[in-house]
């Protein structure tokens, strides 16, 4: 089979992804917070892979995805508030908890790229004011179900150390609002950043 050169970029990148995802489960922090944390990139990662051939996304959401995914793993490694880096910055700068979950909860709002392409390419909507909104709003609604599971998860197993990882509020009671927030402001960020981008791309695949 030939590979054409976006092709040859997405093999690369499920290769990186999938490197990453191996290191991520080579002794986690807690197998069972690791596997709470991976399986949304995993499934997504999944699903990319089994619908390739009918729906083939712009270079640009596939980057996205990758980026997104592998966040998760480093986060599921470690656990979200014990990411080396962001302990290093914490020190560093006198912050009063590990910021890795916000940072990765800010970069979210990139999916808004990805839901963009796949309104332009499966509704009537049209680039505008409406797409905009409708992709911003798809985005919270996402962070806003993840918060959800994170608190149904401290339910179900009842405050334990697994759930309370996976939860990863760090003693802040407004981490849920936080959250859901960065992931808003990423949203506008990003559409704002690369929709012309995204536009070309989608363009000159004659995906739109």
């Amino acid at each position: 089979m030939i590979l054409d050169k976006g092709s040859k970029i997405h093999f690369a990148l499920l290769l990186v992804v999938a490197l990453v995802f191996v290191w991520s489960a080579i002794n986690p922090s807690d197998y069972l917070d690791w596997l709470a944390e991976v399986s949304p990139g995993v499934i997504i990662i999944i699903i990319v892979i089994v619908t390739y051939n009918k729906f083939r996304f712009t270079t640009l959401s596939y980057f996205i995805i990758a980026l997104l995914s592998i966040l998760t793993f480093i986060g599921g490694h470690y656990t979200y508030s014990e990411v080396p880096l962001f302990n290093w910055i914490k020190d560093e700068f006198d912050l009063k908890r590990n910021n890795y979950d916000r940072f990765g909860h800010f970069l979210k709002g990139l999916l808004a790229i990805v839901i963009r392409e796949v309104l332009l390419r499966n509704t009537q909507l049209v680039k505008g004011a409406w797409l905009f909104g409708i992709s911003t709003s798809i985005v919270l609604s996402i962070a806003a179900l993840y918060e959800i599971v994170e608190w149904l998860s401290t339910k179900i197993s009842k405050g334990g150390k697994v759930s309370k990882d996976f939860l990863g509020m760090q003693g802040d009671k407004w981490d849920a609002q936080w959250d859901m927030l960065l992931a808003f402001v990423g949203s506008i960020l990003a559409l704002a950043i690369f929709s012309k981008l995204h536009d070309k791309m989608l363009n000159k695949s004659g995906k739109v």
